[in-house]
């Protein structure tokens, strides 16, 4: 059986913005309002149409197709045999990751210039000539570090970047903080963040900055976790020792909620999050699955010209 593709992408700003105000006209004359030109906004929705139509077309023609929007990840039956493309911001590879268990993902910059381009590393005129390569297990392939936290009932969440945990609004989370090596500290903090070595680009990097004794930021591939604790509090009754530090295999961070409904989530969706009740326990290491991110060619020692066993 061929294998399928399944590409993935979000609704563009334009998108967004003509579903909240109707029509053409009425999302000008807001923008307009605002000192912003809507022609730049159609100008990066043609772009990213574009770049779908060149990725539709390099998919061979006996080849299945599966198409599967941002929003909906969460409700889409990724297949073992399927090759993923990401076309979109370095932030949609993140958004996907947690939803794959070793399917390889090529992700695909449709704004060149625009873009980091640290996970969306191709043009879409490249996947017509990767294809082929992805399938015969003959592309370079970097396998990322993911992070995971779960819950004492049982509930999981997996992140390529980081992991949040504190209050929904940012506001002081309560709750008691314990490191692998027997350290114990009740906190009332802004939250805990724990990166991997791709988040390690961002949050956790701009966290670092503000530290004069950050931890070392590990590698993408690297079988480390950094974490911070943001704006800890020290009062008769909280303490502000533990606030940063890494984690290798088999290490792992706890923390018991002491207040009501604390929120843990990933990469930044907000929307897809675990709920922490007075007295949950949640457990956050390194995750046992890592993203298969195909690579170009001679870029990373480690990458490897194979599909990786899941």
């Amino acid at each position: 059986m061929p294998p399928r593709v399944v590409v993935v992408s979000r609704r563009s700003e334009r998108d967004e913005l003509l579903a909240q105000h109707g029509t053409r006209a009425a999302a000008g004359y807001y923008l307009g309002q605002r000192g912003r030109d809507l022609a730049d906004i159609e100008a990066r929705h043609d772009a990213v149409r574009a770049a779908l139509t060149v990725v539709e077309a390099a998919v061979p023609a006996d080849w299945r197709r599966g198409y599967v929007d941002r929003d909906d990840l969460a409700r889409f039956p990724f297949a073992p045999e399927d090759i993923v493309l990401a076309v979109g911001q370095d932030g949609l590879v993140a958004n996907v990751a947690k939803y794959l268990d070793g399917q390889p993902v090529i992700g695909v910059d449709p704004e060149p210039g625009r873009n980091a381009g640290v996970l969306v590393r191709f043009a879409p005129t490249a996947v017509a000539r990767l294809l082929p390569l992805v399938a015969a297990g003959r592309a370079p392939i970097r396998c990322r570090t993911m992070v995971r936290a779960v819950l004492d009932d049982g509930q999981e969440l997996l992140g390529l970047n980081e992991i949040y945990a504190g209050h929904p609004s940012h506001q002081s989370a309560r709750y008691l903080l314990s490191t692998g090596d027997g350290r114990r500290e009740r906190q009332s903090s802004s939250g805990l963040v724990v990166g991997t070595g791709t988040g390690a680009t961002g949050w956790c990097a701009s966290i670092a900055r503000e530290r004069a004794a950050a931890p070392a930021l590990p590698a993408p591939d690297e079988p480390a976790l950094c974490w911070f604790v943001r704006e800890a509090w020290p009062s008769p009754s909280t303490g502000a020792a533990l606030t940063a530090g890494r984690l290798g295999p088999g290490e792992t961070l706890e923390l018991v909620a002491e207040r009501e409904r604390l929120v843990v989530f990933a990469d930044g969706l907000e929307q897809d999050h675990l709920t922490l009740a007075w007295g949950q326990r949640l457990t956050i290491g390194l995750a046992d699955r890592r993203l298969h991110l195909v690579e170009p060619v001679g870029q990373h020692e480690t990458a490897r010209a194979s599909r990786p066993d899941r």
